[in-house]
């Protein structure tokens, strides 16, 4: 099973599976999407032709490579998984490991490509977006794509020649992992708490917002799942925080409007969003 999951095809149709699932969400939920947009005014519906473009071309070629690279690797068992049952703290730990380990591989990587001559030839496809929507999460240079997810095989090459091949949990939870934080820091709305970036156990944690201002302001936060390579090497955008805490500002009074309405008007969130944005 862990064998087709890491196959370019389930790749592919994980990817599928999210962007239906989001379509979906956006459809039924346009109005409490509209208050939770992080640049009320920054979409461009001219970039999503180009972003669909380069995600199909860039999603197959990705999907080709990995994907024949993970069953190579498998079949000359260099990747292999331990399918025996495990204790919870192991799959923890192993996840744990993918998790931060990825992160660490993301940033250098990804600030790296932020200088010539490797943004222009590499990077700079993904930054025609300055106000990112789901697209944008594969709207990707395939060679920065097979950069990024290479590390998946990487990791699990690394493991089994070690002697400590992934459980299957740890394994099972990696590419959804992927895919999840990939669509969410892309989305373009903030969904978090305010007190996200101030509590000590969560501000480590990157948000959608500290993604979102990588787009828009691109010389800061290149954390791909934590702001923790951000705050220890100082590239963590000063007004970040300000910044989010007027986007929950703003959040918030759409909430109190929607709420403070006659039950009539209280059906129409458009009309809400209207009032909060004219603030």
């Amino acid at each position: 099973m862990l064998r087709m999951i890491y196959s370019g095809e389930w790749l592919m149709h994980l990817w599928l599976i999210g962007f239906v699932a989001s379509a979906i969400v956006i459809a039924f939920s346009t109005g409490f999407l509209r208050a939770h947009k992080i640049q009320p005014r920054g979409f461009k519906w001219k970039q999503l032709g180009f972003e669909a473009l380069v995600a199909v071309i860039g999603g197959y070629v990705t999907a080709f490579i990995l994907g024949n690279a993970n069953r190579l690797l498998t079949s000359y068992g260099f990747i292999a998984f331990d399918n025996a049952p495990v204790a919870w703290w192991r799959a923890a730990i192993e996840y744990a490991a993918y998790f931060f380990l990825f992160d660490t591989w993301f940033y250098w990587l990804h600030r790296g490509m932020h200088k010539e001559p490797f943004y222009s030839l590499i990077h700079k496809i993904h930054h025609k977006s300055t106000s990112p929507n789901l697209l944008t999460t594969v709207s990707v240079n395939p060679l920065e794509s097979v950069i990024n997810g290479g590390f998946v095989p990487i990791f699990l090459t690394v493991m089994t020649l070690v002697g400590h091949p992934v459980g299957a949990v740890a394994a099972a939870l990696i590419l959804p992992t992927n895919i999840v934080m990939g669509l969410y820091v892309h989305a373009g709305f903030e969904f978090l708490p305010r007190w996200w970036h101030k509590s000590w156990a969560t501000k480590w944690f990157i948000t959608s917002t500290f993604h979102d201002q990588h787009h828009k302001f691109f010389n800061w936060n290149f954390g791909g799942y934590t702001t923790i390579w951000d705050r220890i090497c100082g590239t963590t955008r000063a007004k970040f925080e300000t910044d989010y805490d007027k986007i929950c500002d703003r959040r918030a009074e759409w909430w109190r409007k929607l709420f403070a309405r006659k039950p009539s008007s209280a059906l129409s969130p458009v009309n809400a969003i209207a009032d909060a944005e004219a603030m």
